[in-house]
């Protein structure tokens, strides 16, 4: 497998990418679902390192989807959906059901809707780098959401 076809890969998150209709949901139902498992276990410093590594990992391999398929930010990459949904889970305490779906679809909300400056964010900087930053800043954005959420809910 060359290089270009193992980045597509990646950037789809395997197969999740590529099922029919609306692969953004699917990827961040998929980030969702691993969460519990691979992000709410590490401690919160560890989490944002995971983040930054994701965002850099993440730039580079979509970037690199991007040219070799000829495509500017392809529905089909959802990487950038994984890191999106994860920096909305990340200064939860702890896993819960509530938190995870919650979480969840403020991220979509957000990803959709494309509030300032998310939207603006997806031409900010070259190739790869802006597929990942809007959903970054969606991700910020579902954050407070979900921080708000959970302290009206727990004061």
């Amino acid at each position: 497998m060359n290089r270009d076809k193992i980045c597509s890969h990646i950037a789809a998150l395997g197969p999740f990418g590529r099922l029919p209709n609306a692969p953004g949901t699917w990827g961040s139902l998929f980030a969702a679902a691993i969460a519990p498992f691979c992000f709410f276990t590490l401690p919160v410093f560890l989490r944002g390192l995971l983040l930054l590594i994701i965002f850099i990992g993440g730039s580079i391999v979509s970037g690199r989807a991007e040219r070799a398929h000829g495509q500017k930010d392809p529905g089909w990459i959802v990487i950038d959906e994984l890191l999106g949904q994860w920096t909305a889970y990340l200064f939860m305490p702890s896993f819960s059901w509530g938190v995870l779906a919650a979480g969840f679809i403020f991220f979509r909300i957000f990803d959709v809707l494309k509030p300032f400056p998310v939207r603006r964010a997806e031409n900010w900087l070259p190739g790869g780098w802006s597929v990942m930053l809007d959903d970054l800043l969606a991700g910020v954005y579902a954050m407070a959401a979900l921080q708000l959420l959970v302290s009206i809910l727990f004061w």
